[in-house]
């Protein structure tokens, strides 16, 4: 694993790469008593041409944790830094790379508040880390599908809060509703705004797109919402495909006639959904081969792993 420290002055020193082991922390650490922390979520591949390492975009999450740093008052290492560490941090885990089809490693960077603080206040001390563990792939075997069920009393996030950054302390709280859901045979939770309670806002740890013909919709970030790399890829590939993209506050009465649903995220690629229940009520979706879902998927993986010709500068090769 990478780690690097930070002091008062907000300046990061030169990273190491160390043997994955625990790290010893203070109990008044800033990260245990307030919180105060943020998360990344990168793949590394195996090209599937060749032994090449590819990673997807690190530049992307470098600069939103900068973001999420800045509204949790903490210094976050330059874009080069982060990207070097992850860089450094799958090379010297090359060998635990799933062959291709096979699965990925996926890196988590973490950045958190380290420097001891009793009173409510920043830490004074920063600790950046990377560490990873190789993964399989999130569907085994068949492309499955999602079957999720709206919550409406929950809330993952509120305007003002931030629900708009990868903040450490935006998990714990969904787990209560995942786990009602679970119970339950669904697969997953879809939250719904708290103001209104009556616009869909995203899956506990994904952004959801609603298809209806030609038009592909999805709930807009505007700080509730976090601003997915795969989501804003997967955007970006549609437009190309000559898909209309519009993001927007969806009411949660359309989903009734739309003719496809998906979520997008780092661990489930772009994942179709087969059911939202909401109310009582089960909606059935399109899912299997010849979905929207499924073609943007498969350009998407594509560029991942090597197969695709990236003409978009996605693509950092770790050497």
């Amino acid at each position: 694993m990478y780690i690097n420290k930070c002091g008062n002055d907000g300046v990061f020193q030169k990273g190491v790469v160390t043997r994955y082991g625990a790290l010893e922390l203070s109990p008044s650490a800033g990260v245990l008593n307030y919180g105060q922390g943020v998360l990344e979520g990168i793949k590394a591949y195996r090209s599937a041409e060749d032994d090449r390492l590819l990673l997807f975009r690190p530049d992307q999450n470098a600069l939103r944790m900068k973001m999420g740093a800045e509204r949790i008052c903490m210094p976050s290492p330059s874009v080069e830094t982060f990207v070097d560490a992850v860089k450094e941090t799958a090379l010297a885990n090359k060998r635990w790379v799933p062959p291709p089809g096979k699965g990925s490693l996926y890196i988590r960077p973490l950045l958190m508040g380290t420097g001891a603080v009793l009173g409510f206040a920043p830490a004074p001390d920063y600790t950046f880390l990377v560490y990873c563990s190789p993964v399989g792939n999130y569907f085994k075997g068949t492309f499955a599908s999602l079957d999720l069920i709206i919550e409406d009393e929950l809330h993952r996030a509120t305007p003002g809060g931030a629900g708009g950054v990868k903040s450490i302390t935006n998990y714990a709280p969904v787990l209560k509703g995942i786990s009602k859901a679970k119970q339950r045979g669904y697969s997953e939770v879809l939250y719904l705004d708290s103001v209104h309670k009556k616009y869909i806002e995203e899956v506990s740890c994904c952004n959801i797109f609603v298809v209806k013909g030609n038009v592909i919709s999805t709930p807009a970030t505007s700080g509730t919402i976090l601003e997915g790399i795969t989501r804003k890829s997967i955007m970006e590939i549609a437009s190309d495909r000559g898909y209309q993209i519009e993001e927007r506050a969806i009411a949660v009465e359309e989903l009734e006639d739309a003719g496809e649903v998906f979520c997008t995220g780092t661990a489930v690629g772009v994942a179709p959904v087969g059911t939202i229940t909401y109310q009582g009520k089960r909606m059935e979706f399109k899912v299997g081969a010849s979905t929207v879902g499924r073609e943007l998927y498969t350009i998407l993986e594509g560029i991942q792993t090597g197969k695709t010709k990236d003409d978009k500068g996605w693509i950092v090769e770790v050497q």
